[in-house]
């Protein structure tokens, strides 16, 4: 498999997995956040989001750490495999806390220079507030694909002891 999707929702591990394959495999890692929001938190607009996910799916290999609604279709087009982290939702609650209050504090840079604030976890758009808005609606779209042959395979991930195992065999 050389072109592969990450999928679940913040907080999952989506990233650090990707990341992960794409050292064991050598295949190239993409973040996506660093294709669709610019410095400031400004967020680009879909129509180029969705030529940069293009081009990156484009590519003969590539590992994407995500797939948004507005360009799913584009990757799941050429996607070979689907990884979908299928992991309890206060799991995933509490790694988005904990990475979250970790860099608003220590000011780590997220994507092309932005930063977490604390303030924002308070907020209408607070990444909190998303996660749990999108939760039940991933978690069920991954388990759809499952039973739906016009998709590329999908392995589904439902615990931190199964994403290792699965890691293992690459």
């Amino acid at each position: 498999m050389k072109r592969i999707v990450v999928y679940g929702v913040t907080g999952s591990g989506k990233s650090t997995l990707a990341r992960a394959i794409g050292e064991r495999t050598g295949l190239p890692y993409h973040a996506v956040d660093d294709l669709t929001w610019e410095p400031g938190w400004v967020e680009v607009p879909a129509d180029v989001q969705r030529s940069r996910i293009a081009a990156v799916c484009a590519g003969e290999e590539w590992v994407l750490d995500s797939a948004y609604m507005s360009w799913l279709d584009v990757p799941m087009a050429r996607a070979q495999l689907i990884v979908g982290l299928d992991l309890p939702q206060w799991l995933c609650l509490v790694r988005l806390l904990r990475r979250t209050v970790s860099r608003a504090i220590t000011r780590t840079p997220v994507c092309n220079g932005n930063t977490e604030s604390l303030r924002e976890l308070f907020t209408r758009d607070s990444i909190i507030r998303q996660q749990f808005a999108s939760y039940p609606r991933k978690r069920r779209r991954m388990r759809q694909w499952q039973h739906d042959p016009s998709m590329p395979p999908i392995v589904l991930l439902r615990s931190p002891r199964a994403v290792r195992a699965w890691l293992d065999t690459m």
